[in-house]
């Protein structure tokens, strides 16, 4: 026991807790744990901006251990929110369930476009930010 506590030490000053490594203490630094989460599309292009494009903030989530838990709230509000948008179109363009039965053609060009529009105003709110 003895021996043990001769081969770590605490730095009063940082709290930081060091190891005796042959003739050098190294810090006993640990990331903290993060939730697991599968990423979907929404997630994985926040994820990828903020690698490219706002460096710092995701290099101050990642060793805080609040990415993982960012990227699912945006994924799961940019889910939500798509949705809500697709819905508002929707009505606005008089689109209706019989459209699809009597003119399959219109009815799917019209819902791609009405995603696309959704999509780009969530890129704009919430994942290119």
């Amino acid at each position: 026991m003895d021996n043990e506590l001769l081969r770590t030490k605490i730095d009063e000053r940082t709290g930081i807790e060091y190891h005796l490594e042959g003739d050098y203490y190294i810090p006993n630094l640990i990331m903290p744990k993060q939730e697991k989460i599968t990423l979907n599309k929404y997630g994985r292009m926040r994820l990828n901006y903020l690698k490219e494009h706002k460096k710092a903030e995701y290099s101050i989530m990642l060793l805080e251990g609040t990415l993982n838990t960012h990227l699912k709230e945006i994924q799961e509000t940019a889910t939500i929110r798509v949705e809500q948008i697709i819905k508002q179109l929707k009505e606005k363009s008089n689109l209706t369930e019989e459209m699809k039965n009597t003119d399959v053609l219109y009815w799917v060009g019209t819902m791609n476009s009405i995603k696309a529009q959704a999509e780009e105003i969530i890129y704009n709110e919430l994942i290119y930010v």
